[in-house]
This record gives C-alpha cells, sequence and structure tokens, in this order.
C-alpha cells in the first residue's frame, strides 16, 4: 500500500487536522496515516490559529472547487462526490474549532451545529417530569424518587475485582456476535485496562493496525446496570469494530486517507458515538437484559434485569438532562455549582456523579460533545430502524448526519425527537 496519499486536498486535510491537534490536546483521538506527515507537523513551528482558520477556510474552498483529493493518477472513482461531501462537512467542523481557537464569538448551539452537523435544543421540563413519573411506576420500594433510585442504581456498583471478569465475559460473547451478524477483520484485538481521574467513563484509543485500548474510568463505581452497554459502546460493535472495519475498507483496500484521523468537532463523531450508543441493542436486540444477566449473576454481580429493562425505558428521555446543562452553562451563563444542582434534581443523581457530568460539559475540549451521544443515539436508530445491513454500513462508509436525515425521510420513518 502507499505510503499516504500524495500531494493534494486528503493531505491538505490530515495536514490541518494534526496542526489543530498540537494546540487542544485531545483533538486527534486516533492517527494511523503516514508517520512522516505527523513527524513533519511536529517537527515545524505551531501554527497561530488565524493561518490555521485561513488554512481550513481555503481547504474547503478547494474541495467544493473540484481540487484534486490525492494524488492517484486517472479519473476519480464514482464515490468522489459523496467523499467530497464528508470531507467538507468534517473541514467546516475543524475550521469551526479553528475560529473559536482564534478568538471569534460563536453562541453554543451554533458551535454544536457547525461541528457536528446537528442543531441542539432545549428539551422542555414537562418531558422531564414525565420520565420522573414513569419511573416512580416502575421502580421498587417507596419514599422520595431521587433516593430510590440512587440506592438502587448504587447498589449495582461491581466490586473492582470482579470488574475485569466482567468486562472480558461479556466482550467475548459481544465480539462472537458481532463477527457472525458484520464480520471483523482478521487480526483485530482490543486491550481493556482501567484508569482513574478522567472526565468519561470510558473511551477507545484506537491505535491502527487493527488495535485498541479501552480505558474504564473507575473514578466513580462502575455500576453492572451500565457495563454491557459500555462494552458494547467501546469495543464490538461499537467504536473498535468502527474503526477496524474502516481500516481495512477505506484506507488498506480504496486508500481513503482521510479515514486514518478521527477528529473531535467534527461530524464524524456524532455518528461514531450514535453507532456505539446503538450497537448492544443491535447485537442483543432492544431489551438485552436477559442476556446480560447471564453474563454478569455467576459472577455474583447483582443485575436485576426485568427492573433494569422498566428502568431504562422509563428513563431514556433524562439523557437530555445534559442538553439542559450545556444551555444553562454556556448560553445562560450560570453559575457550575447551580447547574450541577439541577443535574442531580432532573437527571435523578448523587452530587458526586452530577459533578462528573458538569466536569465533562465545561471541559474545553469535550463541551459540546455531549450532543453526540444525545443526538447521534436516536438519529442512528432512526437510519438502522432495526436492519443489521443499515448499521452495517454506518460500520463501514462515510456518512455524514445530513445522509442520515434524508435517508430516513425517504424511508418515510419518524425522525428522531
Amino acid at each position: 500500500m502507499a505510503e499516504g496519499p500524495g500531494p493534494g486536498l486528503v493531505e491538505d486535510y490530515l495536514t490541518l487536522g494534526l496542526r489543530l491537534g498540537r494546540h487542544i490536546d485531545g483533538m486527534v483521538d486516533a492517527y494511523y496515516g503516514p508517520a512522516a506527515l505527523a513527524h513533519a507537523v511536529g517537527a515545524e513551528p505551531l501554527l497561530a490559529p488565524d493561518r490555521l482558520l485561513a488554512s481550513a477556510r481555503a481547504l474547503l474552498a478547494a474541495l467544493e472547487d473540484g481540487g484534486p483529493l490525492d494524488s492517484s493518477p486517472g479519473p476519480e472513482d464514482s464515490a468522489a462526490p459523496a467523499r467530497r461531501h464528508w470531507l467538507a462537512a468534517q473541514v467546516r467542523g475543524l475550521a469551526t474549532t479553528c475560529a473559536k481557537l482564534a478568538g471569534e464569538p460563536i453562541g453554543y448551539a451554533d458551535e454544536v451545529e457547525a461541528c457536528y452537523g446537528v442543531r441542539p435544543s432545549r428539551v422542555d421540563e414537562d418531558e422531564l417530569v414525565g420520565a420522573h413519573r414513569l419511573l416512580d411506576e416502575v421502580l421498587p420500594g417507596s419514599g422520595p424518587l431521587a433516593e430510590r433510585l440512587v440506592a438502587w442504581r448504587e447498589s449495582h456498583a461491581v466490586p473492582v475485582d470482579q470488574l475485569r471478569r466482567a468486562v472480558d465475559s461479556l466482550a467475548d460473547s459481544l465480539r462472537d456476535r458481532t463477527r457472525a451478524l458484520f464480520g471483523l477483520p482478521e487480526g483485530e484485538h482490543v486491550e481493556f485496562e482501567l484508569v482513574t481521574d478522567e472526565p468519561w467513563s470510558g473511551f477507545n484509543y484506537y491505535l491502527g493496525d487493527l488495535q485498541s485500548r479501552v480505558a474504564i474510568n473507575t473514578d466513580l463505581p462502575v455500576l453492572s446496570t451500565g457495563l454491557a452497554h459500555l462494552v458494547a459502546h467501546e469495543a464490538y460493535p461499537g467504536h473498535h469494530t468502527e474503526h477496524t472495519r474502516k481500516e481495512v475498507g477505506l484506507v488498506r483496500r480504496r486508500r481513503w486517507w482521510e479515514e486514518s484521523i478521527f477528529l473531535v468537532g467534527t461530524p464524524q463523531c456524532l455518528l461514531a458515538e450514535g453507532l456505539a450508543d446503538l450497537g448492544l441493542e443491535v447485537a442483543w436486540g432492544r431489551h438485552p437484559e436477559r442476556t446480560v444477566a447471564e453474563h454478569l449473576l455467576p459472577l455474583g454481580i447483582r443485575y436485576d434485569a426485568d427492573v433494569v429493562a422498566a428502568v431504562a425505558d422509563a428513563g431514556e428521555a433524562l439523557g437530555a438532562v445534559r442538553t439542559n446543562a450545556a444551555f444553562r452553562l454556556h448560553e445562560d451563563g450560570a453559575d457550575p455549582e447551580t447547574v450541577i444542582d439541577e443535574v442531580a434534581r432532573w437527571g435523578l443523581l448523587p452530587r458526586d456523579r452530577a459533578v462528573k457530568a458538569v466536569e465533562f460539559l465545561t471541559h474545553p475540549t469535550w463541551r459540546a460533545y455531549l450532543t453526540c451521544y444525545v443526538e447521534g443515539f436516536p438519529l442512528c436508530r432512526a437510519f438502522t430502524n432495526g436492519d443489521p445491513a443499515r448499521f452495517d454500513r454506518l460500520l463501514s462508509e462515510q456518512l455524514t448526519p445530513s445522509d442520515l436525515v434524508d435517508q430516513i425521510a425517504r424511508d418515510g420513518v419518524t425522525p428522531p425527537a
């Protein structure tokens, strides 16, 4: 395989992403592209944000004007228009980050839309009240709902000395199921590790060459109610599966080197998080709780399958609490301590988990990123609409949020709220 795309707009895109990553820690989520290019960018003087912004705008204009994508000889293949569309969406996100870095003002909702391709909106508190009412009906016991739900959740804490065994059991089974449904490249592998002092619950570090390192944060007790989702999200059939499928299918076979970099602040992230959140449902059905219990109960880990299923259905709307919190922080200018209290109240969370949620929302790299979860999941679910072949497209093709919205409209499926 050729050592990189050669001169052209794809190489410019990789260079822009790597240069921006020198300014923002975590901006480059993964890179397994040409090592010489990364070395060259790392050795050059740090470029000022206004120069990066000019580069991003010039790159976007060149994409729209039909400039050559790479040094491949001959006419571009039939996928070129869709490929340009994907690249342009990515570059618009990068240009927005460059503009912020250069000091240009931008509102929170405008930032999210420009970076991730969807516009967030606040959720009416009546919807949250309705979710509280449903939870009150399905949750065992008596007394104030928040206290009951917190106690029930925290009673499902997985002992740290059992966590690795539980993760390995779930990952092995999900890997087999993913291979049967979608296929996995020969030689792929995930290494799991436990970490602390991070703003997220789990993270996939894709290392290239079909290898991932998945970190699980134990700052707070890991709950059995969400453990299978976490493993599916980060590994099978989520992030690791998408990365390996695209490395083989798009980079190695088609030499689309733009897929060798994964950049925060782009629509690529919204679909990646959406498909990863959908992964457990695709692998084990809308209600996978019975299957999850088969892995956890023999290890002595508490898992009330029937109640977990009922609580998941009743509380699904509470994911929007994070969106409202982001608006409160970044558009209303609310004090973080006040927002922590609001997240605890509406999300029915103990204060330590509300603090962790707001920590994520105030992190400069991740503040707009929560939209990838809140909006990405229903968008990918509506696009897939129960069809594994559609999920396979998410794993293997270059798609944008607008592509999914258009397909959903053609299908006549009720769009996500």
